[in-house]
């Protein structure tokens, strides 16, 4: 019970500042689609873009969890903060990947056919953002270290603050007023600069200022690069970021891909697709509480608590899983008209949204394994079940199926077939995930 309370706590913590997150996006989209229906469509394309950049490379920080929480659970405070400092030279290097990668964002538009009337606004949304990589990151680490020391309340404090000032930012840039003229979009994307510079201000005043920091020594003259470290942090890194962009872009791309059915059916998709992070935020947190506490386990070098932390983060997530599913199939219909004036949009999204609530019930356990899978060090097997079934089946068996036919099935090119494909994909993903993680933390014990 105790477990349960200390993984239900501190994932809480991380809950509300996740959500402070996503209602970026939710607010963009919310702004963009009464700006104008085009506006709306454009940011579903170039969120997919960004959000397929920038969550990969989160998730390559992101990956530092077990390896801080472990020293913590061994009690290297002072290995923490050199730790730290190391992965400073990853943090700058991916940064840079991510910004020239949402500079030069052609291959994307060109490869999955964005309609030419969009490209444009989309590339200015994406020019802006790239400016943002850098900050995003260097907070991502600070947020990282944070919830491996078992200690997100500052970290979520800091986004919920930064979601008070990003909304009226983006509704006054977007729309214009006070002698500054509207800027569309491209206003949400600058009012996210902005936020992120303030966040990695905060963060760097919290590290030099705190007394809690102070035991680990993290605000010392930076060490040389150490290569075996810095390949440790690859080897654990790149594969989980490579998971994370494989089961990003497969829900991504969808937009990119349905972007040819039109507008109506972008924007609708787009509703989808932002009820579907939000939700999405649940396991997510439940993943980062439960590695921080299977990592601080295994770190103090007791196997058994660690295996009953990754019974009890499983349970939850189930639990959960279920009560937010549920609810979404009863209440779609009220929420898609919170999001668009356009009576078309509406019902498309609405007929959506039963397919997201089945999404999100396969996709809540394996989210939370693949955290756990990567305190035990299993990082490749995950990257190729993905690949095979999120981008084989769910993605490509989607686009098949909607534009060219699939077997007998004659072709169908809506939306709810790539929501469709993509969840019978996280289902096979999330069974298999499970016996992983069940079986990994069994090995661990004995």
């Amino acid at each position: 019970m105790f477990e349960a309370r200390t993984i239900v706590r501190h994932a809480g913590t991380v809950l509300v500042g996740q959500l402070a997150v996503m209602a970026f996006g939710i607010a963009d989209t919310l702004i963009a689609g009464r700006y104008d229906a085009s506006a709306l469509a454009a940011l579903s394309v170039g969120s997919s873009i960004y959000i397929s950049i920038y969550v990969a490379l989160n998730g390559l920080m992101q990956a530092l969890l077990p390896v801080w929480s472990e020293l913590r659970g061994a009690g290297a405070s002072v290995q923490v903060g050199k730790s730290v400092r190391q992965a400073l030279y990853l943090c700058l290097s991916v940064s840079l990947i991510g910004t020239l990668a949402l500079l030069f964002p052609d291959p994307w538009l060109n490869y999955t056919s964005v309609p030419e009337a969009l490209q444009e606004n989309v590339r200015n949304y994406l020019r802006v953002l790239a400016m943002a990589v850098g900050p995003s990151l260097l907070f991502r680490m600070f947020a990282t270290l944070n919830q491996s020391l078992g200690r997100p309340f500052r970290v979520t404090a800091l986004q919920v603050a930064a979601l008070v000032i990003k909304i009226p930012l983006s509704i006054w840039l977007t729309f214009g007023g006070l002698g500054l003229d509207a800027q569309g979009l491209v206003g949400c994307a600058w009012a996210t600069l902005i936020v992120n510079f303030w966040l990695m201000g905060m963060s760097i005043y919290y590290l030099s200022h705190h007394q809690i920091y102070q035991p680990y020594k993290i605000w010392q003259p930076m060490e040389p690069a150490h290569w075996p470290t810095l390949k440790e942090f690859l080897r654990l890194g790149v594969p989980s970021a490579l998971s994370l962009m494989v089961e990003v872009t497969a829900f991504t791309m969808m937009a990119l891909f349905i972007s040819r059915q039109g507008v109506v059916a972008a924007a609708s998709h787009q509703i989808a697709s932002s009820i579907a992070t939000v939700m999405y935020m649940v396991p997510l947190a439940l993943g980062i509480a439960t590695s921080a506490r299977v990592g601080f386990w295994i770190g103090a070098n007791d196997g058994h608590r660690a295996e009953k932390s990754v019974h009890t983060g499983l349970q939850l997530a189930l639990m959960l899983s279920l009560l937010i599913s549920g609810a979404l199939a009863l209440f779609k219909e009220e929420l898609a008209p919170a999001f668009s004036n356009d009576a078309a949009v509406v019902i498309a999204a609405s007929s959506v949204l039963g397919w997201v609530a089945i999404y999100h019930l396969m996709d809540a356990l394996q989210a939370v394994c693949a955290f756990i899978l990567r305190c035990y060090r299993m990082t490749f097997l995950p990257l190729l079940v993905y690949c095979i079934m999120l981008w084989g089946v769910g993605l490509y068996g989607a686009y098949q199926w909607a534009y060219h036919g699939l077997w007998t099935w004659p072709a169908q090119p809506t939306v709810s077939v790539f929501w469709a494909a993509s969840s019978f994909a996280l289902g096979i993903v999330s069974a298999v995930f499970v016996a992983l993680t069940l079986w990994s933390a069994k090995q661990r014990r004995l």
